[in-house]
């Protein structure tokens, strides 16, 4: 008995869904577990499994479509197997079928499409997704000539678009190489992204405070833990980053007005501390939140970070944990980078966002008339003056600061 594939329920505030990639074509075998598609909601991008052994039987809706949740987007089954009952009907711009006059029949939304718009050239061997294929005939344009950048070099709608645009020719027999530019269309989470840190800074009185921390003791921990790993007696990894987000908590304690979201008629004021942090994917900025982090040892803090930093690149997170409103306050870290200073920016309606930059081997008085080189680690606090003063937030960065500084590893 064929099997429908259902676009997921990502979280309870998601509707709808936008197909990125497939990665298999009707009539490909597949395996269960094996990769479907790649989508992507207003906040992350996900990746879909087979439920079912068997043949991609259909597909019914194009790579960029926006499919609504819980409806059939695709079925699975063996070869000659009816599809027709697991096709959706009417949430959404299904898959045309082969004919212009089946087309019109099954998707009244494309009625205005005759035989007549279609291209003049035959199609027959040219793989071109049926959304393209819809807007190269309203748009009387002939599409033989066009490289596709989908899979097996199919060509999708952004391929018509660009090619209408006058941007790029992408015809076959074009030379890329030597070009000026490239362009291609923002993706959907880089549109969610941008527009968040636009509407950040546009909505809200930013302010960074800059400080360094005498790094120390977290290098020798960290020395210590990494030989401990070695010998068989510490199994987690924990990082320098994970130390720094487990001081960051433990003066969060001290200063709850940090551990805050401004929401202009009101200030809500955690009593647990919900850590945020930015993480970078392939698919863009993320920020996870380890719900309850001031509940955690350090090596579950370690624990937890590294599962929703893995899930965030792996594309399966939870899209609830990735709200601007599921952590209390953020950390971002771009010390790997070499980044010595930054204005990192706040998530709103988060009232803070600490940076932690890289360690710099600065002069220091050592004691007893001694001086000497001191690594020091950077950190950025930005703020929003709104909620703190500027009095409360250096304060807070300087407890920030002396826990790392009397940091201890046990």
């Amino acid at each position: 008995m064929a099997t429908p594939v259902i676009m997921p329920k990502q979280g309870q505030s998601v509707e709808t869904c936008i197909i990125t990639k497939w990665y298999k074509l009707p009539g490909d075998k597949v395996v269960t577990n094996d990769l479907l598609f790649s989508y992507e909601t207003d906040k992350a991008a996900f990746e879909l499994e087979s439920p079912a052994d068997g043949v991609l039987l259909d597909i019914f809706f194009d790579e960029g479509a926006e499919v609504p949740v819980l409806v059939n987007v695709a079925v699975i089954g063996q070869p000659g197997e009816a599809t027709a009952p697991f096709m959706p009907g009417g949430q959404a711009e299904s898959k045309p079928s082969k004919t212009a006059a089946e087309k019109v029949e099954k998707n009244p939304a494309a009625s205005s499409v005759s035989t007549k718009d279609q291209p003049l050239q035959s199609d027959s061997r040219i793989r071109i997704s049926p959304r393209a294929k819809k807007m190269a005939g309203e748009k009387g344009m002939n599409f033989s000539d066009l490289q596709g950048s989908g899979p097996n070099g199919r060509i999708v709608l952004s391929d018509i678009e660009v090619a209408l645009s006058g941007k790029s020719t992408m015809s076959k027999p074009a030379a890329v190489s030597g070009a000026e530019f490239t362009e291609q269309p923002v993706s959907n989470v880089r549109r969610i992204i941008a527009k968040a840190m636009h509407s950040s800074l546009q909505n809200s009185a930013q302010l960074t405070h800059h400080m360094s921390a005498d790094v120390r003791r977290l290098l020798e921990a960290r020395k210590k833990i990494k030989a401990a790993i070695a010998a068989g007696n510490e199994k987690q990894d924990i990082t320098l980053n994970d130390m720094v987000c487990w001081c960051v908590i433990r003066a969060l304690g001290k200063f709850p007005e940090a551990n805050a979201h401004f929401l202009g008629e009101t200030i809500k004021t955690f009593n647990k501390v919900h850590l945020g942090i930015a993480v970078d994917t392939p698919r863009g900025l993320m920020v996870p939140a380890v719900k309850n982090a001031d509940t955690l040892d350090l090596r579950q803090l370690s624990k937890e970070l590294k599962s929703v930093a893995d899930a965030c690149r792996k594309g399966n997170i939870d899209p609830e944990l990735i709200k601007s409103t599921a952590a209390s306050f953020t950390v971002s870290n771009l010390g790997n980078y070499g980044v010595e200073m930054f204005t990192p920016v706040i998530n709103l309606p988060q009232a803070g966002i600490l940076g932690v930059c890289t360690i710099i081997n600065r002069p220091a008085d050592l004691g007893n008339n001694t001086f000497g080189f001191v690594p020091y680690i950077g950190l950025s606090l930005t703020y929003d003056h709104r909620a703190i003063d500027g009095g409360p937030a250096t304060l807070f960065l300087k407890e920030i600061k002396e826990q790392i500084e009397k940091f201890e590893y046990k």
